[in-house]
């Protein structure tokens, strides 16, 4: 019998309940800009309403294709054979469990779940999500690499003091000194199972491409909806600068625990398009439009599709 898999024991009570406070005063926060800026706001779902309905179809197949490049980058994460079809839907479901729980929990705990009904040790499928997780942050920031010099300016630096940069890195000295003596030996553990998987994966060139792959077009199709969206209400920005802001505000939105970005990657896409100079109301088009089509819709059917792998036995 597979043991329940839920979010109590990976953070602890305690670890739910700050994350839950955290959660509700960021949508608080939120919930208070959108009141603040309810006209922009209401513009922006009129305008989307009357957009490019071309560029909106491109925008739907490439988020339905960023199911499909999940699932290629989690075979890709460990050497045994997933089932492929079961494997999609996992990661459809997971993505609508990613919007319910915060940090990413919802769709660790549906995967752990998956990767242990296919056979694999929790120890294993754990290590296997970290895999995942660390490849595709490797390749945002090689994007933003890619990306920056060809858009000069438009990711800025905010100047900060010598004194304040010492002063976070001794806070941070301290930090690590006072609970890096409890916390290193089982990360230690944890890194060593991580490393180890790594290096059997990249004896496969054929599991290394589906790894480094699927998660390049993980990010490459997010960026591509919000291209596409940006397209169908006009908004006045190259490609490449949109998946600039696009990676660089999704980084950000990651630093805060709240279900699938929700709010925290919003305020930041806006905050970003609008630095960029575009309008209010053509920002707010672009992230209603990105959001309606990477979370609203797809979220009932996602969780329609968890309840029958659950009742199937297939998480």
């Amino acid at each position: 019998m597979v043991p329940n898999v839920n979010a109590t024991p990976v953070l602890g009570r305690r670890g739910l309940y700050w994350q839950g406070g955290v959660c509700l005063v960021l949508l608080l926060g939120v919930g208070w800009l959108v009141r603040r800026h309810w006209p922009a706001v209401t513009h922006g779902a009129v305008r989307l309403a009357v957009a490019d309905q071309g560029w909106l179809l491109v925008a739907a197949v490439a988020a339905v294709g960023t199911w499909a490049s999940s699932a290629l980058a989690q075979q890709g994460a460990v050497t045994c054979r997933l089932p492929g079809g079961r494997l999609v839907a996992a990661q459809f479901a997971a993505s609508a469990a990613n919007h319910v729980l915060p940090a990413g929990l919802g769709a660790g705990a549906v995967n752990l779940r998956f990767l242990m009904r296919c056979g694999l040790p929790a120890g294993r499928g754990a290590s296997a999500l970290a895999v995942k997780a660390a490849a595709g942050a490797v390749v945002r920031l090689a994007l933003v690499a890619v990306l920056a010099p060809a858009c000069p300016g438009l990711l800025r630096i905010p100047h900060v003091s010598v004194a304040a940069l010492l002063a976070v890195a001794a806070a941070v000295v301290v930090v690590l000194v006072l609970v890096g003596a409890r916390v290193w030996p089982r990360c230690r553990g944890a890194a060593a199972a991580v490393t180890a998987d790594i290096r059997a994966l990249h004896a496969r060139p054929v599991r290394a491409a589906a790894l480094w792959g699927g998660s390049l077009a993980f990010a490459g199709l997010h960026a591509l909806v919000l291209i596409a969206v940006s397209r169908a209400v006009g908004l006045p920005l190259a490609p490449a600068r949109v998946a600039l802001l696009y990676l660089a505000a999704s980084g950000a939105a990651a630093l805060l625990p709240t279900p699938g970005g929700l709010g925290s990657l919003d305020a930041a896409l806006a905050l970003a398009l609008t630095a960029s100079g575009t309008p209010a109301a053509a920002a707010a088009s672009a992230v209603l439009g990105y959001r309606l089509l990477t979370v609203w819709l797809p979220l009932l059917p996602g969780l329609l599709v968890l309840g029958v792998l659950i009742r199937r036995r297939a998480l």
